[in-house]
């Protein structure tokens, strides 16, 4: 079905590879739109539960294609600005998926594939990869990817690595809040399995509430409207079916019925 992405499905779990091996997944006008219709068809399928982004071939992700780049830069502001949007969009998309996402990084994540990582939920990754923000070394700033950089490893440490497009190890990436995991290659796999089967156990639509109120609750100040939001919030999902399912499970001590979907080992 798609011409720079490979989707698998086990269950409930949707792998997204991307599939450029050759330009070491770099992305291009067809990749971003290609990976945005992706995420917004598997936020509408009630059947994909975990998304895991993956990478075929040495690098995780390049970040853009030069080629696409440069054409984008040579075409007026209007249609720059629209390329421009467009890789936002496809960013935003991934983010604000309702499923959980785990970012599995290989090998190189540089410039928007730093972004990726960045802007997925999860981020495991091999003792082999290595991140950086390139941007600046090639005239430009990590414009579109910054939101999630950002969010990933705060203002401070974005002043040094926005700047500098020093290289990340796999384990500074770890120290500085990108990677929750960092493994050797051959367990890569295996670790994403582990979250995957704890994530199952969560209800699928507490999941999807749970990512929505991290994005309203985080650097806000705790007040009186923080306050009436999250008890608004909590007092929905317990009326709901799977909140009263979920209650009704753990008085009866039994698993919810969500956990039938659930795969791998605890």
């Amino acid at each position: 079905m798609y011409t720079t992405l490979e989707v698998l499905r086990d269950g409930p779990i949707a792998t997204v590879w991307l599939n450029r091996p050759e330009v070491h997944n770099a992305f291009n006008a067809m990749l971003i739109a290609e990976l945005t219709a992706v995420c917004r068809l598997l936020d509408a399928d009630d059947t994909a539960r975990v998304v895991v982004l993956a990478g075929r071939g040495k690098s995780f992700c390049a970040g853009a294609d030069l080629n696409w780049m440069k054409a984008a830069g040579e075409a007026s502001l209007a249609d720059n600005t629209a390329d421009a949007r467009r890789l936002a969009s496809m960013l935003q998309a991934l983010a604000e998926l309702r499923k959980p996402t785990i970012a599995r990084v290989h090998g190189p994540a540089f410039g928007g594939g730093l972004g990726l990582a960045a802007a997925c939920d999860l981020c495991v990754a091999a003792t082999a990869a290595v991140f950086a923000a390139s941007e600046v070394r090639l005239g430009l700033i990590a414009a579109t990817i910054s939101p999630y950089v950002l969010r990933a490893i705060g203002e401070r440490q974005a002043y040094r690595y926005l700047l500098t497009a020093e290289r990340i190890t796999a384990a500074h990436a770890h120290d500085i809040g990108l990677a929750h995991e960092v493994v050797a290659t051959e367990q890569l796999d295996a670790k994403i399995a582990e979250l995957i089967y704890a994530l199952l156990q969560g209800g699928p639509k507490a999941l999807a509430a749970s990512k929505a109120l991290i994005r309203t609750v985080a650097n806000q100040s705790i007040n009186e409207g923080l306050m009436d939001e999250t008890a608004r919030r909590i007092a929905e999902l317990r009326a709901t079916p799977e909140g009263q399912e979920g209650l009704a499970a753990f008085l009866e001590k039994r698993p919810p019925a969500w956990i039938a979907g659930a795969t791998g080992q605890p």
